[in-house]
């Protein structure tokens, strides 16, 4: 299981945000709730992740398919992939 398995569906779209540039007033504002909800998502999001910033998880998005978090269930897919492709001789 990947340490991103472990977001919640906000959680994803919130790093999805960050990793496009947006501000915490700018999520906060598309998710319809306040700055510091999104502060507690993104807690909640290093914490699970390992990462220290929004930079780092935006970083940590771009490494790990980027627009495929759109959709969590084409996360899933891109682990088996990558599972496959690393377990193959």
């Amino acid at each position: 299981m990947q340490p991103c398995d472990r977001l919640t569906a906000k959680e994803i779209r919130v790093a999805m945000l960050v990793w496009e540039g947006q501000t915490n007033r700018e999520i906060a504002n598309v998710i319809g709730t306040t700055e510091q909800v999104i502060k507690n998502y993104l807690r909640n999001t290093f914490d699970k992740l390992g990462v220290w910033s929004r930079l780092e998880l935006a970083l940590y998005v771009a490494a790990h398919g980027g627009v495929r978090w759109r959709e969590p269930s084409a996360l899933a897919v891109a682990a088996t992939s990558l599972i496959t492709e690393v377990s193959q001789p």
